[in-house]
């Protein structure tokens, strides 16, 4: 008897295909300069997906991830002061940053559109001010704020964080495509498209948004943590700037808002544009503000949502997903 096996759809063997080869590729004798452009991606990708999330899907659009970055990077930095090991302190936390979203949705939630944006604005310019007033206790001040070397990360292989970046970075595809097949995701489309008439359906607007806030928090949080375990160090300055923001923003505009794809085509083209600008370091933030306005101008539905209209993109969609 002739035995059948049920067709995968999806794409699901050739995306588990590319998911192993990408997590042996620092067993394979790949360049360290390419695990160093991958480490990036993962990172930047985790957040603009978590970005994606509130923008794209929820109707949300939130300025402040680097609130989250700032305060999960100062936690587990903070941990490590205190004798613990660093790992220990990656999920406290991206835990603290949850919280703190917890916090400060309870003023921000009343604000609508680009009120609710220009409050979520000044949460990271607040952290940073009160973080520059902070001084470190029982050690030498260099400068203004607290700034801390991470200890213990000195040990950790490049392959090590490799590996973290890429946990977080496929774990954020994949808590992407959970959410939008599940009820949650149904009734942030609806909020997104009028949440006075998702309210009158019986959505409950609050608990969403505020679910999704919460959600992106966490993971952002936890992008955070890993890369001020590969930086070492943090300061003030640079864990709540607006850099985090346009960095974010980038990725998810260039490659499509509200597309699944468009975070991680979006990504790529970040870490391109990271290091070909890093000889224009005064001026890399505005050029990338400039890029970032153009494309909101010349294509606001990004690279894939562009491409979705074209039929030979459609083709490839449905051969790929065999429906």
């Amino acid at each position: 008897m002739k035995t059948t096996f049920p067709r995968l759809r999806g794409g699901l063997i050739p995306a588990i295909v590319v998911i192993v080869v990408l997590a042996l590729f620092p067993v394979m004798g790949i360049p360290r300069q390419w695990l160093l452009y991958l480490f990036l991606f993962f990172i930047y990708l985790a957040m603009s997906n978590m970005w994606n999330l509130l923008a794209g899907y929820s109707g949300l659009i939130s300025l402040c991830p680097a609130a989250f970055i700032g305060l999960a990077g100062y936690t587990m930095t903070v941990m490590t002061w205190l004798g613990l090991p660093y790992y220990t302190g990656i999920l406290p936390g991206a835990i603290v940053a949850a919280l703190f979203a917890v916090l400060i949705s309870i003023p921000v939630f009343r604000l609508k559109g680009i009120y609710f944006a220009i409050g979520t604005l000044v949460v990271p310019e607040i952290l940073r001010y009160v973080f520059l007033l902070w001084r470190p206790v029982g050690d030498v001040i260099y400068g203004r704020g607290a700034g801390y070397t991470v200890k213990g990360v000195s040990a950790v292989t490049q392959a090590q964080l490799y590996w973290f970046a890429f946990a977080i970075g496929i774990a954020s595809v994949l808590l992407m495509r959970y959410i939008l097949r599940s009820k949650l995701g149904t009734g942030l489309a609806a909020i997104r498209d009028n949440d006075v008439t998702a309210a009158s359906s019986g959505i409950n607007v609050f608990n969403l948004k505020l679910g999704s806030f919460v959600i992106s928090a966490f993971v952002t949080g936890l992008a955070g943590t890993i890369f001020y375990i590969y930086q070492g160090y943090i300061e003030p300055a640079s864990a709540f700037s607006i850099r985090w923001l346009i960095t974010i923003m980038l990725a998810t505009v260039i490659g499509g808002e509200g597309t699944e794809e468009g975070p991680i085509v979006g990504t790529i083209i970040v870490v391109f544009l990271y290091f070909t600008l890093a000889r224009y370091a005064e001026i890399s933030l505005i050029i990338q503000g400039v890029i970032l306005v153009g494309i909101m101008l010349l294509a606001p539905r990004g690279i894939i949502g562009t491409l979705r209209k074209t039929r030979p993109y459609r083709s490839l969609l449905k051969l790929a997903t065999r429906r």
